[in-house]
């Protein structure tokens, strides 16, 4: 091959669905690949015309339309397009062009239908994917609202095929055959083995997660057969133990040789990130996209009842932001992510007008912000060479807690192995950081104000430091420890060994569950801040400043809020993060007055998105978006309820104040 065809190729292997061919494959691809260079604007297809290759986008950004001329979707580097074209009848129903200059790859008719009729895989991607994109399509705004409420069991469409953990490779791959699927779920004895399998109930975690958020040996192949299943119904004594892909096959099995009855637990991949079957369908989508998955298990009381793929999920109308967070994950250095994150605003008002909730809103905005941290560590990695002692890379507060919106700024911190020798490593920790939060800065997660970034050595600490100061801030809680409290207690991997942050929130809701005089302090802390209602339930402005005669609804309504669910959920030892799933957690531990929670939750989602639209007016008025609001603003309809919650507020500080009463600790 010419070193030009060894490029084509090698560009190829990266992106689905030429990721899952076989290398000589590729290669013969590649050999065969035609290129040609647009100038941004140029039409690559218009309506109607006659196509006869399928197109890969080697470099730039190629926008598709639909026939009256509304945005379909926006492509970038690695995405292809054409296939429609090509599999009804070879005419252009899709127009498309590029909205930067762009280099295209062309791959011949005959060669792509020969790709469809060898490899199953191949075909389902091409064809599924663009079904559900035309399906969504026509459907326009209609069917993207109900992706957003429907439960992610509306999208699996046959029982999970499940083998025991007793099983050889042999036996594995020949019930794959017979049931012509791509994946396994391996099933283990309830009573033999203890797991630890990660499961999503919403968008927190509940588990611990084991592996790095792009670990290559845990990457899940994508599932390619739906046909329906005959006698596979999974044993209720069983607990899932790990899943098998053809990828794990030809990776684990057939490139090592290894012998085809060495036992399947060999060459699974143990403890899978799961998914409950009550979450909804942009939990889902938002998951595989966080940890890069093509698999999804779904679970009813730790009951396999389905396998969610890729080409499962509608990936039009609603995922907007979701392709957004894929196509931070492929730029290649630091001013590319600048410039991507000009889209955030646009995202985020998208959601709004969708009729997102503020849960839905606050976990895409925090992905983003997590994905735009975990590609600048990555090229921070890159530049600096491999990190010289194993470390997690913190996100903290709202980012934490998936109620991230678009006026904030970046909060972080490093856990280091218990093997960190400043002298040795230092300097290469203090550089790793110094690049993510320059980056992040740029990208418009602005400076801490008040220092709480990687950045500053006080927050790079090992694990047993970590452990040692939250010991002191929860047995010695000052007015200091208690202000980090409302930060740090809040905190969740996104790179490196993210399990250590689990592990690190375990330590922490144990300790704190056990200390009455620290939740006592922690109560009487979150009183400080209490929401602008005044005797007669008119509402209090800030009487000077900037903001004058206006309404802070971060720092007098959603904070407060954050903050009393906070210890509530410490006090019942809830490891959830979220503030509505740590409700969840509350309300069955039954610490609140009847329908309080309700109360509490219905006052959170109505301030939330109170504050949510009015960012999204600043944003389509061209004024930079913040938390402030006048009373005039909104309508009756908004001050009323408005009013309502803040005394739903008040009232749940007055029910702290008496749960956690403060007493001074004994000497």
């Amino acid at each position: 091959m010419e070193s030009e065809q060894l490029e084509v190729a090698s560009f190829l292997a990266q992106y689905p669905p030429f990721d899952e061919l076989p290398e000589e494959v590729v290669n013969e691809v590649a050999c065969q690949v035609e290129i040609s260079y647009y100038r941004a604007g140029s039409d690559v297809y218009q309506f109607g015309a006659e196509i006869r290759e399928l197109c890969v986008i080697r470099s730039g950004a190629v926008e598709v339309y639909r026939r009256d001329g509304d945005l379909y979707n926006r492509l970038s580097e690695g995405d292809l397009f054409g296939q429609l074209g090509l599999l009804m009848g070879n005419k252009i129903r899709l127009p498309s062009r590029t909205i930067e200059d762009s280099l295209i790859y062309f791959i011949p008719e005959a060669l792509f239908f020969e790709l469809c009729d060898k490899f199953d895989f191949f075909s389902d991607f091409v064809e599924v994917d663009d079904i559900s994109r035309l399906s969504s399509a026509v459907s326009q705004q209609k069917e993207s609202n109900e992706l957003m409420i429907s439960k992610v069991t509306a999208l699996i469409s046959r029982e999970p095929i499940c083998l025991e953990d007793s099983a050889t490779v042999r036996q594995a791959a020949q019930k794959m055959s017979e049931e012509s699927v791509s994946s396994l779920l391996i099933m283990s004895a309830a009573d033999d083995t203890e797991l630890g399998v990660t499961a999503f109930g919403g968008a927190a975690t509940t588990g611990s997660i084991g592996h790095t958020t792009h670990s290559a040996t845990n990457s899940i192949t994508r599932s390619t057969d739906h046909s329906a299943m005959q006698n596979n119904a999974v044993n209720t004594g069983s607990v899932l133990a790990g899943i098998l892909t053809d990828r794990d096959l030809r990776n684990r099995v057939v490139a090592t040789g290894l012998d085809l009855e060495s036992p399947v637990t060999e060459v699974m991949t143990r403890d899978p990130i799961t998914l409950d079957d009550d979450a909804y369908a942009f939990e889902a989508m938002l998951t595989m996209l966080r940890y890069n998955l093509h698999h999804l298990p779904i679970l009813d009381n730790s009951r396999p009842v389905g396998v969610l793929a890729t080409s499962d999920i509608i990936r039009y109308e609603s995922q907007s932001s979701l392709y957004m967070v894929s196509n931070i994950l492929r730029r290649q250095n630091v001013e590319e992510l600048v410039q991507l994150s000009k889209d955030i605003n646009a995202c985020f008002v998208r959601m709004v007008h969708e009729d997102a909730n503020s849960h839905m809103i606050g976990s895409a905005m925090s992905v983003i912000g997590r994905s735009f941290k975990q590609r600048l560590l990555e090229l921070a990695e890159e530049a600096l060479g491999p990190p010289p002692i194993p470390y997690c890379f913190l996100a903290l507060g709202s980012m934490a807690r998936d109620e991230q919106l678009v006026v904030t700024d970046q909060d972080n911190a490093l856990i280091l192995d218990n093997s960190y020798n400043k002298s040795k490593h230092g300097d290469y920790f203090e550089q790793l950081s110094q690049r993510v939060s320059d980056g992040l800065n740029a990208c418009g997660y602005v400076y801490c104000s008040g220092d709480i970034m990687a950045t500053n050595p006080t927050w790079r600490k090992t694990r047993t430091e970590w452990e040692t100061c939250f010991a002191q801030w929860i047995d010695q809680p000052d007015p200091e420890a208690l202000l980090n409290s409302s930060i740090f207690f809040d905190l969740d991997g996104v790179w490196g060994k993210t399990h250590w942050a689990e592990q690190l929130n375990t330590f922490i809701v144990r300790r704190a569950r056990k200390s009455p005089h620290f939740l006592g302090c922690l109560a009487r802390n979150a009183l400080s801040r209490t929401p602008p209602l005044g005797f007669f339930k008119n509402f209090v402005m800030e009487q000077d400043g900037e903001h004058r005669n206006s309404m802070n609804l971060k720092r007098r309504g959603t904070a407060p809020t954050a903050d009393l669910i906070r210890v509530h959920a410490l006090a019942v030892g809830s490891r959830a993060q979220n503030s509505f799933e740590r409700l969840d957690d509350i309300v069955k531990a039954d610490i609140l007055p009847k329908n309080r929670a309700r109360d509490i939750k219905d006052a959170l989602e109505f301030i939330s998105m109170v504050r949510i639209r009015h960012q999204v007016l600043d944003i389509e008025e061209g004024r930079t978006p913040d938390n402030n609001i006048e009373p005039e603003n909104l309508s009756d309809f908004e001050r009323r309820n408005l009013k309502e919650a803040f005394q739903v507020l008040s009232n749940s500080q007055r029910f702290l104040k008496f749960r956690y009463p403060y007493t001074r600790k004994q000497k």
